[in-house]
């Protein structure tokens, strides 16, 4: 396996423990894509050095680290700008990844069905783009008078052209298929629809596998699902589809939002959201903020939500020291005591449940056969008389 070293900064908006939680999920990340974590290096800083993410000194010592270690690859948990991924790749003289290309890359190995394949091919062109220069570095790129370029530069305007044009016909590609899709979910009729949302690894496919007796593939890595899934669940005679998609992370790259809004079309048109949340996580109330913000960004937050919060059986609960001034950490709270303090706060339908355990399945069943059957009785108010 390839070696990675990850680097980030501490600026005054995230403290040092914020940063850490995240090299921990850039680590999984790189995990995912088949790389061994080695070393993290972090930097306080008030902002990004423009030109090489870190300050000089740092650099040095991530230069000399890498060198002494035979290090890879060096992976930043940031988007870099082409000019920061130019001036880092001189001056390291090792492969370079940030957060997003490391994404993209995880993407790509997972997509499976042509439709997912055209949907990432088409966002790494798009992070491709501007950053082209960096691939011609090692040419010159001489000036003369008027009209004369460099070599460098004449390869970099037709790469561009041969990427805008495999964009254009990507995005034709993808039309075609998003018609295909929307006449299928026009065939569905009138049937309720729920969509599970949520974090990459929370145990949504492990729940849609429970609830419609199917065979998802499930498995403890980030973004094992790409492709929408959607299966018909009957629960005492009353009909809906639930669907099962790709998870959402923190600073999902953009290009991959765009590509993928297609696919996210099954969670707007959705009539119910359940928003699954690992609750085992230390840090599931920000992995809840992304999740909810990623929703606005799609133009899917305004419909009713059912919080289910999974993975109890993987919840620590560590006993508060009575004696301790210190306010009470997360983990000091029992299941019980954030379950009340979740009802308390938020005007939201939450169930307490393990996936993996079974636990608590079957009032999961019971909540949702509550929910679908209202909004069909609602459709469908003769059914409901025959009932």
């Amino acid at each position: 396996m390839e070696r990675a070293v990850f680097v980030s900064i501490v600026t005054p908006d995230v403290t040092l423990e914020q940063v850490m939680e995240y090299l921990d999920e850039l680590q999984f990340l790189a995990e995912t894509a088949g790389v061994m974590g080695d070393k993290r290096f972090v930097q306080k800083m008030e902002r990004a050095n423009s030109k090489s993410y870190v300050g000089t000194g740092k650099l040095e010592e991530i230069k000399t680290y890498i060198i002494e270690n035979e290090i890879d690859l060096v992976i930043f948990d940031d988007e870099l700008s082409p000019s920061q991924l130019r001036n880092l790749d001189k001056e390291l003289n090792c492969r370079i990844l940030d957060r997003t290309n490391l994404i993209l890359d995880i993407f790509a190995q997972r997509a499976k069905t042509a439709y997912a394949k055209t949907q990432v091919e088409l966002a790494q062109y798009q992070y491709l783009l501007p950053r082209l220069t960096r691939m011609w570095t090692h040419l010159e790129r001489q000036r003369g008078g008027i009209g004369m370029r460099g070599p460098g530069e004449s390869q970099i305007e037709t790469d561009r052209r041969i990427i805008l044009d495999k964009i254009s016909r990507l995005k034709e590609q993808l039309k075609k298929i998003d018609r295909q899709m929307a006449s299928q979910r026009g065939n569905r009729g009138n049937m309720v629809r729920i969509s599970l949302v949520g974090y990459t690894n929370v145990g949504k496919s492990t729940i849609m596998n429970l609830l419609a007796k199917s065979d998802v593939f499930a498995e403890n890595k980030l973004f094992a699902t790409l492709d929408t899934t959607v299966r018909k669940v009957v629960i005492e005679n009353v009909p809906f589809l639930l669907s099962d998609t790709v998870g959402f992370i923190r600073k999902l790259p953009h290009q991959l939002v765009e590509s993928f809004k297609s696919t996210l079309d099954e969670v707007r048109e959705a009539d119910i959201l359940m928003h699954v949340v690992d609750i085992s996580h230390p840090n599931f109330d920000e992995q809840i903020r992304v999740v909810k913000q990623t929703l606005h960004d799609i133009g899917a937050d305004d419909k009713p939500v059912f919080m289910v919060f999974n993975k109890i059986d993987a919840y620590k609960y560590v006993e508060p020291d009575e004696f301790s001034i210190e306010e009470k950490k997360r983990e000091n709270y029992s299941l019980e005591e954030l379950k009340n303090s979740w009802m308390y706060k938020e005007n939201t339908p939450a169930i307490f449940i393990s996936a993996k355990e079974k636990l608590y399945i079957d009032k999961l069943r019971n909540d949702l056969y509550k929910m679908v059957a209202e909004i069909h009785a609602g459709r469908w108010p003769f059914d409901n008389f025959l009932w």
